[in-house]
């Protein structure tokens, strides 16, 4: 009876990793530092090279620094550059329960926005400073679940801003994904498809220079996280032609929050960083897949 278990629980995970094989592991570095503020990480941003990078933590603090490759694009070193608060327009404290920050994106012309749990909104940020300033809300966003809000940010090659939230509310039910664009603010004319069958929800989200839309999803078994990365085109009719690149065993990695695609000759690399949530059992993460063009 166990053996017969055993071999049905297999074969029906075969389908699943089928599909796992189309982004390629490459490596994983550990990332640790004398600054104690580092950690918490949930989202992350890489230049077109994949060698610079702003690191948000969840805890309103944005860092700068610059990220050392193997010959196989695998990270093997970082440094800080520098570490800054996020404060509100004035440049003083953010309010309470205003500071959970969680997703992060940088346009084209060097502008950087954050979005934020608690008080659920989505913020320019000056890196000089770390002075934030809040763009106008879409009218759902005060009605969103606390701690399950907006965590992925993306930007595309025009500064249009997209987000969506942890949850959609109920097991089955799409994820909305919202729009801002400026001068028209924001509306959410699409949803992101949700699967009923898992426990997989929105972490991180970014535009690659593919210009498709790929979404970082987390599964909490209890006992460890299991990711996922879906990636959509992006065109006039929303998000379309699902893929799944990848879908790991659980505790494959630590808690993959914040996710940087970049291109290189290999082709598409996908670089994601772990949320250690500053406990001593958890652990900062950087790694590294490659799909293959």
């Amino acid at each position: 009876m166990l053996l017969r278990f055993v071999l049905a629980l297999i074969l029906g995970l075969l389908p699943a990793l089928a599909t796992a094989q189309k982004a390629e592991y490459l490596g994983t570095y550990f990332w640790t530092s004398q600054n104690s503020a580092l950690g918490g990480l949930s989202g992350f941003e890489l230049s077109s090279d994949g060698l610079k990078f702003i690191a948000l933590s969840d805890r309103a603090r944005v860092f700068t620094g610059q990220l050392t490759r193997n010959a196989k694009g695998v990270v093997t070193a970082a440094s800080l550059h520098s570490d800054l608060p996020l404060r509100n327009a004035e440049g003083g404290p953010l309010p309470r329960y205003g500071d959970d920050s969680e997703g992060i994106a940088l346009t084209e012309d060097d502008r950087v926005y954050v979005s934020f749990e608690g008080l659920h909104r989505v913020a320019e940020l000056d890196l000089s400073t770390g002075n934030t300033r809040d763009l106008p809300k879409h009218d759902d966003f005060a009605g969103m679940q606390n701690n399950s809000s907006l965590e992925g940010l993306a930007a595309d090659q025009n500064g249009t801003l997209y987000t969506l939230p942890e949850r959609s509310g109920a097991i089955g039910r799409a994820f909305p994904l919202y729009r801002y664009r400026a001068g028209q603010g924001w509306d959410a004319p699409w949803s992101i498809p949700r699967d009923s069958n898992t426990e997989f929800l929105p972490v991180g989200l970014d535009i690659g220079p593919d210009g498709r839309l790929y979404l970082l999803e987390r599964w909490f078994t209890g006992v460890g996280f299991a990711s996922r990365v879906r990636r959509f085109d992006l065109g006039p009719e929303g998000p379309t032609n699902e893929t799944e690149l990848l879908r790991t065993s659980n505790a494959t990695h630590d808690n993959l929050e914040g996710i940087s695609v970049w291109r290189d000759d290999a082709g598409i690399h996908m670089t994601m960083v772990s949320d250690d949530n500053f406990k001593f059992f958890q652990r900062t993460e950087l790694v590294d897949y490659l799909i293959r063009e």
